[in-house]
């Protein structure tokens, strides 16, 4: 239809990045044993993102709590990001996703997935991910070490669409989304 505003699908979901490492096993050569660092720190901060599948597209934000505040700075930096487009957000039950003083731009929607059900959120496999590949094994001196690591990792995933679609882009949502 000519002059139709594109109409944009985002899954989004919030991740808590704290200093408490995450031991896994790891190869090394006989007779070597591997030293590995574990922390337990509870200084914590969060990363929120709204990923689309159809294109790849990831979009996300280090933010220091999970509140309705924080949602709102997101919701504006997302509206902004795409003022042309209007945007149907999917995300799930939590408290801050539901509070009275979140103010929604006029061309973004938000759609609840029904609850207990975060395996229908492709943005839970980008944490995933992320966590395996930049998070196993590692223990951080510092707060800033930690956001440092969080900011390069959510960059490559912001900068590779290629790969965010690969993680991403379930049968079921690019069946049901048009293209």
């Amino acid at each position: 239809m000519p002059g139709a505003t594109p109409v944009r699908v985002m899954f989004q979901d919030e991740a808590r990045f704290g200093r408490i490492s995450a031991v896994r096993r790891c190869w090394c050569p006989k007779p070597l044993r591997p030293l590995v660092r574990a922390m337990l720190t509870q200084e914590y901060t969060y990363a929120y993102a709204a990923v689309s599948p159809l294109d790849g597209r990831l979009d996300s934000l280090i933010l220091p709590h999970v509140n309705g505040h924080c949602m709102q700075i997101f919701i504006d930096e997302i509206a902004a990001r795409y003022p042309n487009e209007r945007v149907v957000m999917v995300l799930d039950g939590a408290g801050w996703h539901r509070s009275q003083d979140i103010r929604l731009p006029e061309h973004l929607r938000l759609l609840p997935l029904p609850p207990y059900s975060p395996e229908l959120n492709p943005q839970e496999h980008i944490w995933d991910d992320l966590r395996e590949k930049y998070f196993l094994n590692q223990a951080f001196d510092s707060m800033d070490a930690l956001e440092d690591r969080l900011e390069a990792a959510l960059v490559n995933y912001e900068s590779a669409p290629a790969r965010v679609h690969s993680i991403t882009a379930w049968n079921w949502i690019i069946t049901a989304l048009p293209n």
